[in-house]
């Protein structure tokens, strides 16, 4: 059967080989325990060389660099905003602390592959699967290409080499990466992760029942009462709410019926006996306040109650309200009755707190009345365009122009350095993200888009790389040897103890944030994800969006400077 396939179908329609390899390689990748999973990039490139192995099939190089540039531009256009805003005063603790990982990180791979004597190929895999950063395969492949005095079967073979040694070293860097963060370093310093997240969360302002933080607006009742107490008859709307704020209740009046007409919503409108008013509010704020006695009877009010709901995703831009807290925000009058349900930031989930400061090029997830939110939409910033439509031509235009600042090289000791078209792909990616970030009108990539472009780009990318290494990897993992799996090992860990040393005793970050600090630094998704579960909170995560941007960047181009420095 597998002749049958060999011989039929996959040589003459290599495009199927990739497809089936995707797929299986995706289910693989998910594959886990508790918070850890290889995940499907690596799932993608183990199965490719498996396939690759068994049927010998070439894959043509311009098809793989279409989907690794592809990916290089998401990965940028998602972290630009937090890159450029790492940059920033308060930032740059957490920027400081993924530079120490990364640069230990390249200096112990540098250390340990010279000892081991490999070559660029194998050095490049190591640093990336060590340092988790899937990346470094295309990168190094495309300066390992760039390398003079190398026969083509030369450069072949060392561009497979990169796929063997991350192949061999990935899964369990990610493993060692989330079990040191996520359990031996706070059993180490006796530490209670779910304890301290807990207690910072009671610091940073987190109320239990806040609808802003999670389930949002199923906290929020919304109610009809006839005005009949002399509490509220020939007061304004705008005094009824300022007086409920006073006494820390979120209880706002939304739409106002007088002798059978609604009328036109007016902060300043007095109230009269007699008058119908629709009351938003949180659930138990409206059960202290007792309406029934303070306005009036309950009425059933089809229309009055009945009001056009609206859930908006607003990009934050507008200068007023950058960084501000939600607290802050929610205080404003163009809040009344709206709710934040969530906020993403780099394209993660980001905890929603009361201190949480509002960054540029956050995404706002807005609930309540459509008259009332799209007011405040406007206030914060930007909605995002509900089409499912990518704007091609920004995406092909920073594609290109990257792809030619990385074309632009320059010579030393003989070598011609350059970025290449993916590390443009990369920088343009990130100059494009921010400048999406600070004028949202233009450039929507939707979510699917971007997972596409990123995720599936990166998987496509590496079953390709994969599959053309896999007649050679049995060769190749000989050649290396056990010390590429114990070496890696070392080299996952120093950087982050290096830069859990740093963090703890000299820049005193608190101990939650830090192991997000340090999950961001190595750019480990799995182990923020077990960080969190051992925290039982998304408090970690404050940590984790900069240095996952800043060390993004610096790691990828480390794929090219590994195999410059082993040339």
């Amino acid at each position: 059967m597998i002749d049958f396939l060999n011989r039929n179908i996959f040589q003459p329609h290599p495009e199927l080989l990739v497809f089936i390899t995707v797929a299986i390689g995706f289910l693989f990748g998910k594959l886990r325990y508790k918070a850890i999973g290889l995940g499907a990039v690596t799932g993608c490139l183990i199965v490719g060389l498996i396939f690759g192995a068994q049927f010998k099939v070439t894959i043509e190089g311009t098809v793989k660099n279409l989907f690794f540039t592809l990916f290089l531009f998401a990965l940028g256009y998602r972290v630009g905003p937090q890159f450029f805003r790492g940059l920033k005063k308060d930032g740059i603790p957490q920027v400081v602390n993924a530079i120490v990982v990364c640069v230990t990180g390249l200096l112990v791979s540098w250390a340990f592959v010279s000892m081991l004597g490999y070559g660029p190929g194998l050095s490049a895999g190591f640093l990336g699967g060590a340092l988790t950063q899937s990346a470094v395969i295309g990168v190094a492949q495309d300066a390992i290409a760039n390398l003079p005095g190398l026969s083509p079967d030369e450069v072949k073979n060392e561009q497979n080499l990169v796929a063997v040694g991350y192949a061999v070293c990935y899964p369990l860097g990610t493993i060692l990466c989330a079990l040191l963060l996520a359990n031996v370093l706070p059993k180490l310093y006796r530490r209670n992760l779910a304890a301290e997240s807990a207690e910072l969360a009671r610091e940073l302002d987190v109320p239990t029942d806040n609808p802003d933080l999670g389930e949002g607006y199923y906290q929020v009742v919304l109610r009809a009462y006839t005005v009949q107490r002399p509490d509220v008859v020939g007061r304004t709307v705008q005094d009824f709410e300022d007086q409920q704020k006073a006494l820390g209740r979120r209880i706002y009046l939304t739409a106002v019926r007088r002798d059978g007409t609604l009328l036109e919503h007016d902060q300043q409108r007095v109230l009269k006996e007699g008058d119908v008013v629709a009351v938003s509010a949180l659930r138990h704020d409206l059960v202290d306040y007792d309406a029934r006695t303070h306005i009036g009877s309950e009425a059933d009010d089809t229309e009055l109650l009945g009001y056009q709901t609206e859930t908006l995703h607003v990009i934050a831009s507008e200068k007023a309200q950058l960084g501000r807290t939600v607290g802050e925000l929610r205080a404003e009058p163009f809040m009344v009755g709206v709710y934040i349900d969530k906020i993403y930031r780099s394209g993660s989930a980001f905890p929603v707190m009361l201190s949480t400061k509002i960054e540029r090029g956050d995404t706002l997830i807005l609930t309540g009345p459509k008259r009332l939110v799209d007011p405040a939409g406007a206030a914060i910033g930007k909605p995002v365009p509900t089409s499912f439509a990518s704007d091609m031509v920004w995406v092909g235009l920073g594609t290109f122009l990257g792809g030619c600042l990385g074309v632009l090289a320059v010579t030393a000791g003989g070598v011609p350095i350059s970025l290449s078209t993916s590390g443009g792909a990369l920088i343009m990616g990130l100059v494009f993200g921010w400048i999406r970030s600070k004028y949202p009108t233009f450039g929507n990539v939707p979510p699917g888009a971007q997972w596409f472009m990123d995720t599936l780009g990166l998987c496509m990318f590496v079953a390709i790389v994969g599959l053309n290494a896999g007649p050679t990897f049995t060769e190749g993992l000989s050649t290396a040897g056990w010390g590429l799996l114990v070496w890696g090992a070392v080299a996952t860990l120093i950087p982050l103890l290096v830069g859990f040393l740093v963090g703890h005793h000299i820049q005193k970050i608190r101990f939650p944030i830090l192991m997000g600090v340090l999950a961001g630094g190595q750019t480990t998704t799995a182990a923020i994800g077990a960080v969190n579960e051992e925290s039982k909170s998304q408090v970690p995560t404050l940590g984790y969006t900069i240095p996952y941007a800043v060390s993004n960047v610096l790691l990828t181009i480390w794929g090219a400077v590994i195999v410059l420095l082993h040339h």
